[in-house]
């Protein structure tokens, strides 16, 4: 019987869970899947993970929805004429540990009801929550483990990515309580030989 499928989510738009997701597909070895795709069809988030990944056990999974345009769920399922129905979102069918990513932070809308931390619940997962160091990174970490706790989500712990901050760093992990599960460096690129090095600086 496998884990709880783990869901990547993050503290914001652009922060690394794409890579974080490859790193953690690498290690494990663990099936990939996506849900919810919010343009850029051709060079999807499955796409850019399946091409960072060298093992030959994962598989990756059809999404629940592509959405043609950059935005929002619930807005670029508008623009595309359909609404997102959280029941048509079902678990991809595996004995392997599966790596869920999310679409932006947790309270990212799929429809007019229903966010990305109601649909975590939803899928049973436990939660790996990527933060990343810049101004105002504290309170959007804590504000998301609030968030997280308040559901009462199981989270793994944090992986921090990018540049580091111990003052950050210290004061997250002592606040919330939780486990640091790495810290990713910031890398110039990232290929398959990179992902499977940045491995080794998680934890799990």
């Amino acid at each position: 019987m496998p884990n709880k499928p783990l869901f990547i989510t993050g503290i914001g738009t652009g922060i690394g869970k794409t890579v974080i997701s490859a790193i953690l597909v690498e290690k494990l070895e663990a099936d990939y899947w996506k849900p919810i795709q919010s343009g850029d069809l051709e060079d999807s988030d499955t796409n850019k993970v399946k091409s960072l990944v060298s093992n030959s056990r994962s598989r990756f999974n059809q999404e629940a929805y592509r959405l043609s345009q950059p935005f929002s769920p619930h807005k670029s399922a508008a623009i595309d004429g359909i609404t997102i129905d959280p029941e048509k979102i079902i678990l991809p069918v595996t004995e392997n540990q599966l790596i869920i990513e999310g679409a932006g932070g947790l309270m990212v809308p799929l429809n007019i009801t229903f966010l990305m931390i109601d649909l975590i619940k939803q899928l049973n997962a436990e939660v790996i929550l990527v933060s990343q160091n810049y101004l105002g990174s504290i309170n959007h970490t804590i504000l998301s483990v609030y968030a997280l706790k308040k559901e009462k989500i199981p989270i793994r712990g944090i992986i921090f990515n990018g540049i580091k901050d111990i003052y950050t760093k210290d004061f997250i992990l002592e606040y919330t309580g939780l486990d640091s599960l790495g810290h990713i460096p910031q890398y110039a690129a990232i290929n398959k030989s990179i992902v499977a090095e940045a491995g080794n600086y998680v934890n799990i």
